[in-house]
């Protein structure tokens, strides 16, 4: 197996994915246990400390809720005729394999660091993945300055055709520079394209207890070399949609997750308070 393997923010989403299906009640809001195959972790991966299912349940929540969220957007983008999708940084994503049904009607356009892409490619191939003709993925070093738009038309993607492209768990990690570019890059796809990002709010905006557990994250995160750097009021968020060309833009905060995907559960299983999406229509 190639030694590059996905970071472990990648990772570590790809096992609280799993982590939902095993130790939280029915219904599940996302059924995906293939993310941690891909991971292939060891045999006390649950016995991690930041696989506690106490301690873990808001972000936890939050993951398969955000996740569940972009898979129904999707599906009704394709039954409106949509073709195209675009997942920017998709790490262990696996809507590809999950979702035959939609993903065979469709091409699937997987954005990430060509490392990362050569061994989940290869890990996909150990579990019997193979021959997905709709998935493409695009291999792009940000690092070095490669434009994502320049490698995903060299991959075939149609700019003349609507498409959904999400990005999650990204806009943190990025400036606000880098953010509004990619916003622009968005905004200049076909008419009727949907984008769908999750941002960071700032902790001013979040209530205790939850303030001080997501700035003991973020103090984690800088620690580990990947700082949180960029955090967005909602209001600001839409208005930055606005100005670089989006028709329509729409915040889905916490609450609207939790009535969408949680509310009545046996369980009280919620999302934690502190990431947001932005829907945002060309």
């Amino acid at each position: 197996m190639p030694a590059a393997i996905p970071d472990s923010t990648a990772i570590r989403t790809a096992l609280w994915r799993a982590l939902h299906v095993q130790v939280d009640a029915e219904p599940h809001v996302l059924e995906d246990e293939l993310g941690m195959q891909l991971a292939a972790p060891d045999a006390h991966w649950r016995e991690r400390p930041d696989m506690d299912p106490e301690g873990t349940r808001g972000y936890r929540a939050s993951i398969v809720g955000r996740a569940r969220l972009i898979e129904d957007l999707v599906a009704a983008q394709v039954a409106q005729g949509v073709a195209q999708y675009v997942l920017l940084g998709a790490g262990l994503d696996t809507f590809a394999q999950r979702r035959p049904e939609i993903a065979s009607r469709i091409h699937v356009y997987e954005i990430d660091h060509p490392d990362t892409q050569t061994w989940k490619r290869q890990r996909l191939a150990d579990l019997g993945f193979r021959g997905q003709d709709g998935l493409r993925f695009v291999a792009v070093d940000f690092e070095a300055g490669e434009s994502w738009r320049a490698r995903l038309a060299k991959s075939g993607f149609d700019a003349t055709q609507r498409a959904v492209v999400a990005s999650t768990g990204v806009s943190m990690y990025l400036t606000r520079e880098a953010n509004l570019a990619t916003l622009r890059e968005v905004a200049q796809l076909a008419p009727g394209s949907t984008l769908a990002m999750t941002f960071t709010l700032p902790l001013d905006m979040i209530d205790e207890p939850e303030r001080s557990r997501h700035a003991a994250v973020y103090e984690h995160a800088r620690a580990a070399g990947t700082p949180f750097v960029s955090f967005f009021r909602p209001d600001e968020m839409l208005d930055l949609a606005r100005e670089v060309g989006f028709s329509q833009a729409e915040h889905i905060g916490t609450g609207d997750i939790v009535a969408r995907y949680f509310s009545g559960r046996s369980d009280a299983l919620k999302p934690a308070k502190g990431e947001s999406f932005l829907i945002a229509t060309v």
